[in-house]
């Protein structure tokens, strides 16, 4: 089931922006598994390169110039970039099979920094880019990464509150996606990890941030040809989609090991 058209217009959720993942409820990616490694320059390995006295790439988290949250080495020899939406069920898959190797192994080397940017799709993707914003850098990664190993259920709670969100459509930007969030139970996942109901509550009563995160999200779509997720880029070259799998092999040609 996905969310009708004028909900998603209604909620703030431009037509255009409903790009591959459409809805709530993601499509299959045909570019999925693309060849691309093989035009690639290919580079020996590079060695680890230490993190700053008393500190560990893994844990330095910033907000970049074009709205992504990165993490690791700012100055990493390779810099990966994930366009991608909550609410993509294939966002999900690569969130669950990269987490460990990608994190503890290429990031926590300081030779590969990760930066995730939002492609919105649906009104409770936009929900939850404002929610796991909520608490800084830091948390953004580590919430979003909550959200899809919770997927199913978050996917089980919007099946069955289609007419509160259709109420929620109605109200006000300011209380819109206050109503979104409860209507999928948003609010008490994130208080269980870390966001207190008020704080949450608060992050989501500003239409001019929900508008930043869409306007960010439509421009650079159509200005790097992002049409679904997840979508990658190794050092500002699209690589396109990609399973965990396959942008492995990339990383370790590109010289991580």
């Amino acid at each position: 089931m996905t969310l009708s058209a004028p909900l998603r217009r209604k909620a703030g959720i431009r037509r255009k922006a409903m790009v591959a993942c459409t809805g709530f409820l993601a499509l299959a990616l045909a570019a999925c598994g693309s060849d691309v490694e093989e035009t690639l320059p290919q580079s020996e390995p590079i060695a680890a390169i230490p993190a700053p006295e008393g500190q560990e790439w893994v844990d330095m988290a910033m907000e970049t110039p074009e709205g992504g949250f990165l993490i690791g080495n700012p100055d990493a020899p390779i810099k990966v970039m994930e366009y991608a939406s909550h609410t993509c069920s294939h966002c999900a898959d690569f969130s669950e099979a990269s987490s460990a190797a990608l994190h503890d192994k290429y990031i926590a080397s300081g030779v590969v920094s990760y930066e995730m940017r939002n492609q919105i799709h649906d009104p409770i993707d936009l929900t939850t880019a404002m929610l796991v914003r909520c608490n800084g850098p830091q948390a953004f990664y580590p919430l979003a990464k909550q959200f899809w190993t919770n997927f199913g259920t978050i996917v089980e709670n919007v099946q069955n509150n289609n007419e509160a969100f259709a109420r929620a459509a109605e109200l006000p930007e300011e209380q819109r996606y206050q109503a979104i969030a409860e209507a999928a139970g948003l609010i008490d996942f994130f208080a269980a990890r870390g966001i207190p109901r008020d704080k949450a509550m608060q992050c989501l009563a500003d239409p001019a941030k929900a508008r930043e995160i869409l306007d960010r999200s439509e421009t650079q779509g159509d200005e790097l040809d992002v049409t679904g997720t997840p979508t990658f880029f190794l050092n500002g070259e699209k690589i396109g989609t990609h399973t965990w799998d396959t942008l492995e092999p990339i990383l370790q040609n590109a010289g991580a090991r």
